[in-house]
Parts: structure tokens; sequence; C-alpha cells
């Protein structure tokens, strides 16, 4: 288990993007460094701390999509998704900005 604690947004100023993906880069990278094959998150600082889903699901799967461009570990990363709005968000913006073709679509 790799923990990290989010960001809590104050308003969506300056940095608090980088700051949310950092998180999600950090974590990658100590899977990484463990030898991790998989690595599951949750959509981090959305609850008690405030980050609208829809801008923290682009800002995770940016991060994690760049992440896994550019190294071979973790092999699989999945988003858990405790509700279906929250799912359908996540399936939505990877099909808008990930997906090259409709096999490619979750």
């Amino acid at each position: 288990v790799i923990h990290t604690a989010g960001p809590i947004r104050r308003g969506g100023g300056p940095g608090e993007a980088s700051l949310l993906a950092a998180c999600y880069r950090n974590s990658l990278a100590l899977a990484a460094e463990h030898g991790c094959r998989s690595v599951d998150f949750p959509s981090i600082s959305t609850g008690v701390y405030g980050y609208p889903m829809a801008q923290a699901a682009s800002v995770a799967l940016k991060a994690i999509m760049e992440d896994l461009r550019t190294h071979d570990h973790p092999c699989r990363v999945r988003m858990v998704c405790h509700t279906e709005d929250a799912a359908s968000i996540y399936r939505q913006t990877y099909n808008l900005w990930y997906a090259e073709t409709k096999g490619d679509r979750l």
C-alpha cells in the first residue's frame, strides 16, 4: 500500500493542479521503485478536500498517462471510483483525451 495525502483545494489557484498531479507521479515512482506491477488509485482530493471530480480526473489521467508513456512499471494502473458518477467522469475523460480508436474506449 502506498498512501498519499492529496492537496486541499482552495479555489483552483495557481499550482493546485501541479500539487495533485505530483501525488500521482510520486506514488507511481514509489510503485516502480518497489517493483509493483499494478497500482490502484482512488480519486485523490475529491472528497472532503473539495477538488471537483471532472478537474481531478483530467489531472489524474494526464499524470498517469504521461508516466506510463515513459516508464515500464507499473504495467497496470486502475482508478477505483466509489460512485457510478465518478466512474462515468473518469471514463468520459479517458475516452476524450486518450482513446485513440473506438476499440480503446472505456
